[in-house]
């Protein structure tokens, strides 16, 4: 054989079990990554799985709340008070039954301000529950850079001018570290975040219950004010009248001056009370317009407050589902509920931190060659932590998350029997006005008759005008004490809606905005019953 080509042929077969080795070293490379990537999988479903295993702190249980059997009322209320129903079962749009005061609640809910911020603090905390939850999954990131580098041909080093600028580029996927929830402090911390949610949507109900209890009673204090008015500008005729003739019989020689200045009294009397009636209407107003989110002007009125009747069925309910009824109650527990979590997670401080880090990407000196498997770079590797000596600081934000809760504890109780309390006032207010209400009724009557006689008695000359003078300033006392007294009446059963925890459903019909994680801003949400 020629010698020439058993030297190729030699080259030939080297070249071949060059390439075959390669091949073989390319293999195994890729056979120690997939084991690589395989046994990092598994460290870290391992490690996912222990994990879930516990959360450390106390779970929460209700405080123990001392829960009467029955509502105290007054004395003299003689009906059942143990029945199960209850008047906060209703919705406002079924308690309220005049069609201008339900248009204006429905205008409020819509465009009032603090509907609006309630709103807004719901949302926030729906975003603060996103963060929180996130630490559950770990955050990754992606990026690239092209680099140019030149070294000092004057250095240490003694580069020359040929290889001393260098370029590079990179592409990565980078996992930031991880915390493995091991101990439950993210589960806690999520737990808090998702209890101050509740609590804020509880919170917006209680805006909503303030908002729709507070257009109904402003709008009855109006037309209790249009009856004072009435009654002021009836009384004004007639006195005006009596001072009239009171005039005539002066000058007939029958009357004296004295009479004609005491008539005068009764006159400006009701003027002056018109003139304060008129100023407490219109700054009745502006308050009114604020609720339903308008600039301070007139308010258009519906039924006369005559034709306002009060409700005779007005059940309270068994005291034992107040707690879950009045949104200020449910606030205020799952506010406990959020101090409960906190403590978890500050024992959760005390254990080790197992975290996780972790990067793969490709690096190379030529972009060509950039995504090819010699160029591929990654890392992955647990650390763990524990802390040994921190001055006291685990312990002492311990202690402060273990008296935060007993302060919430403190706190939801005594919410409660002021709830209790709340509801037995209004019981009481509800029944004791009823009969107020009667009385004065009977005793504008009796004044009404005395002034009557009293009139007689002067125009006869029995007697002198200082007795009409008397009569008639009773009777218009006593008739507007009888307009307030029909108005706080009426006012007394809102405000047993309210303390039941009625107020806050709002019918279906009403528009929602959206915004929420659910479409709507919750402004406004189904009847909850």
């Amino acid at each position: 054989m020629n010698p020439e080509m058993r030297f190729s042929y030699d080259q030939l077969q080297g070249a071949k079990a060059r390439g075959h080795r390669k091949e073989k070293s390319e293999f195994r490379f890729c056979q120690m990554r997939k084991r690589n990537w395989s046994v990092c999988l598994g460290l870290i479903a391992g490690l996912v799985f222990l994990a879930s295993g516990c959360a450390v702190g106390p779970d929460y249980k209700r405080p123990e709340v001392d829960t009467p059997s029955i509502y105290r009322s007054a004395a003299s209320d003689t009906r059942d008070l143990s029945e199960v129903k209850s008047l906060a079962d209703l919705g406002w749009d079924e308690v309220f039954v005049d069609a201008t005061l339900r248009g204006y609640i429905n205008e409020a809910l819509t465009n009032s301000w603090d509907i609006k911020a309630a709103a807004a603090r719901v949302l926030q905390a729906e975003a603060g529950l996103r963060v929180t939850r996130s630490e559950f999954l770990p955050s990754i990131s992606a990026g690239g850079d092209v680099v140019t580098s030149r070294t000092s041909e004057r250095g240490p080093a003694g580069i020359s001018s040929a290889n001393a600028q260098h370029e590079y580029g990179d592409v990565y996927v980078a996992m930031s570290t991880y915390e493995l929830d091991l101990w439950g402090r993210v589960r806690r911390a999520t737990e808090a975040a998702r209890a101050r949610l509740l609590a804020t949507e509880a919170a917006q109900d209680a805006v909503r219950q303030t908002l729709v209890t507070d257009v109904a009673s402003t709008y009855l204090q109006l037309l209790q004010l249009d009856q004072d008015l009435e009654i002021g500008r009836r009384t004004l005729v007639s006195r005006t009248k009596s001072l009239s003739l009171t005039t005539s019989r002066a000058k007939g020689g029958v009357s004296s001056m004295q009479d004609i200045a005491q008539a005068r009294i009764l006159v400006l009397t009701a003027k002056a009370t018109i003139t304060d009636t008129l100023r407490q209407i219109e700054q009745t107003e502006n308050a009114f317009c604020l609720l339903l989110g308008r600039n301070p002007g007139p308010i258009k009125r519906g039924r006369p407050l005559d034709d306002h009747a009060v409700r005779t069925d007005v059940p309270a309910g068994l005291p034992s589902t107040l707690l879950e009824r009045r949104p200020d109650l449910r606030a205020a527990e799952q506010q406990l509920m959020a101090a409960n979590a906190n403590i978890g997670q500050a024992k959760a401080a005390f254990f080790p931190q197992l975290s996780l880090t972790g990067l793969y990407g490709f690096q190379s000196i030529s972009l060509g060659s950039l995504f090819t498997s010699p160029a591929q770079t990654w890392q992955f590797g647990p650390a763990l932590s524990l802390p040994l000596f921190t001055g006291g600081r685990l312990r002492g934000n311990l202690e402060f998350a273990k008296a935060q809760f007993e302060e919430a504890v403190a706190l939801y109780q005594k919410f409660v029997q002021d709830a209790f309390r709340d509801v037995s006032d209004s019981l009481i207010a509800y029944k004791r006005l009823r009969e107020l209400r009667a009385q004065i009724e009977e005793l504008t009557a009796a004044y009404r008759l005395a002034a009557d006689l009293a009139n007689t008695r002067y125009e006869g000359g029995v007697t002198s005008y200082l007795e009409v003078l008397y009569n008639e300033q009773e009777l218009f006392t006593s008739e507007l004490n009888l307009s307030r007294t029909k108005a706080n009446e009426l006012l007394s059963v809102i405000q047993l809606y309210r303390a039941l925890g009625g107020g806050w459903q709002v019918p279906d019909t009403q528009i929602s905005v959206p915004g929420s994680m659910t479409g709507g801003s919750m402004i406004h949400q189904p009847v909850k019953k």
